[in-house]
């Protein structure tokens, strides 16, 4: 029986999603390691973007939540607790806990600051003393993916304010003197086309990968995503039906990667490379270097090895560096081409 057959609304599985490799490996990698830093996917409308980010949401397993909590609490993991939860079981009192589906939100291009924060009850403070704290989408995001579409159109003090909470994990908002902090832990992902203007280079090097999708172009391949999109909008549950075995090995290849990862190492060689390939790129910063080394062992997770090969770095490196060079406005080649042509230079 599907797992997906009892819920509100059906989600194209993930499996089911022809080509867009590289925007589908990002994603994956920030889900077993949320640490890298998130997903920035630019590329032509109409490509599937929201499609794919709503299928990898779909897709993972149920997590641990403490009943009731409005921050999405861990049971258990401190990190992920929210300070009401921590004193709680701080004072030894035990706490009612239950399951949910990952949190998918999404994040209106119109909202407002309040809306992305929460918001603090100022007359109820200060009249009866009590904080009282109307969690914002951080809140409800908190665990799971926050999915900004047209991240580029969006203002920049709330990219600010996504991009800090992302780096930090903790959401605090402040109002007359009080001051109210949640866990915000989320994979960030923003997609948007280039067309209708670009991020600026400093909060694009915030996101730990860039994937770059184009519209297909072979004409098979074409008809048979459109072909798949019409059978899935007649009868999705037969749809999902069909893919539930490949959704499970995924969900199953990602859970094992997730405990596989503390164990995965880099050698001191392949780190050294990694830094020469940001060197020579003249990449500002050290994220660049730290985003490859956490997404080529994620990958290495992924395959179910312990040691990352160079194979590994070579298949992430471009996702993780394309978008933190600086633009040169005479330059003819593609970033990507150019990171490329370092690695190679590097690594052969």
């Amino acid at each position: 029986m599907s797992t997906t057959a009892n819920s509100i609304r059906p989600v194209f599985p993930f499996t089911a999603i022809v080509g867009q490799e590289e925007m589908k490996l990002a994603l994956i990698l920030n889900v077993i390691d949320p640490k890298i830093g998130g997903v920035m996917i630019m590329g032509d409308r109409g490509t599937g973007k929201s499609t794919t980010i709503r299928a990898i949401a779909d897709l993972l397993p149920k997590i641990p939540v403490v009943k009731d909590d409005p921050f999405n609490s861990h049971p258990t993991d401190v990190d992920l607790m929210s300070d009401p939860v921590q004193e709680l079981l701080s004072e030894g009192h035990s706490v009612n806990t239950s399951t949910m589906k990952v949190p998918m939100i999404d994040l209106p291009l119109g909202a407002t600051e309040d809306r992305v924060c929460g918001t603090i009850d100022i007359e109820k403070a200060l009249n009866e003393g009590i904080k009282t704290f109307e969690p914002g989408l951080l809140a409800k995001a908190n665990r799971g993916i926050l999915y900004v579409d047209e991240v580029n159109l969006l203002d920049d003090h709330l990219v600010d304010i996504l991009l800090d909470s992302a780096a930090s994990g903790w959401n605090t908002v402040e109002r007359e003197g009080i001051s109210i902090r949640h866990p915000a832990r989320f994979v960030l992902v923003g997609s948007g086309n280039p067309e209708e203007g670009e991020l600026r280079p400093q909060l694009l090097d915030r996101f730990g990968m860039h994937a770059e999708i184009r519209t297909v172009k072979d004409a098979s391949l074409r008809v048979q995503i459109v072909e798949q999109r019409s059978q899935f909008d007649q009868n999705p549950y037969n749809c999902i039906e069909e893919w539930e075995e490949k959704q499970q090995v995924l969900k199953g290849q990602i859970l094992e990667a997730q405990s596989l990862l503390p164990e995965v190492n880099i050698d001191f060689s392949l780190r050294m490379k990694i830094s020469q390939v940001c060197g020579e790129l003249d990449v500002d910063g050290l994220r660049g270097d730290i985003v490859t080394n956490r997404a080529a062992k994620a990958l290495a997770a992924y395959s179910g090895k312990n040691n990352v090969d160079s194979e590994d770095i070579k298949k992430v490196i471009i996702l993780c560096l394309r978008h933190r060079l600086r633009k040169d406005p005479l330059e003819t080649i593609d970033s990507g081409t150019k990171v490329t042509q370092i690695v190679d230079k590097i690594f052969d």
